[in-house]
């Protein structure tokens, strides 16, 4: 049976993110949390934290179960484009120029391999 956890309107873009997620998906648990743990972008902490909060989900839906033993793995990891803040910065000429200040929705699903033993 599969989990989910969304993380919504994080304060970075979603280029950025998506090279963090990229690692991660169809991954193994405890693999994707290692490569996390080592990779060197500050996005890797949120999605840390968005991975564990998946685990967890997947554990109160599946009473009894443990991840390490029902080999649970990355399924789907996708970011999508959130709210755009737009600001002005000052130019020559009197002009402003157009800043965006993007955020994105990541949504992480995690599912076991073995789910002929569940049913």
């Amino acid at each position: 049976m599969e989990a989910v956890a969304k993380l919504n309107n994080c304060p970075t873009s979603p280029r950025k993110m998506r090279l963090v997620v990229d690692l991660i998906r169809g991954e193994r648990v405890e693999k994707a949390l290692h490569i996390l743990k080592f990779t060197n972008k500050e996005v890797a902490i949120r999605v840390e934290k968005l991975l564990l909060s998946a685990i967890k989900n997947w554990e109160n839906k599946n009473e009894g179960a443990r991840p390490e033993e029902s080999e649970l793995y990355v399924k789907t990891a996708t970011v999508d484009g959130g709210r755009q803040l737009k600001r002005l910065r000052p130019a020559p000429q009197g002009r402003g120029y157009r800043i965006r200040k993007r955020s994105n929705h990541v949504t992480l699903v995690v599912d076991s391999k073995n789910q002929e033993t569940q049913n």
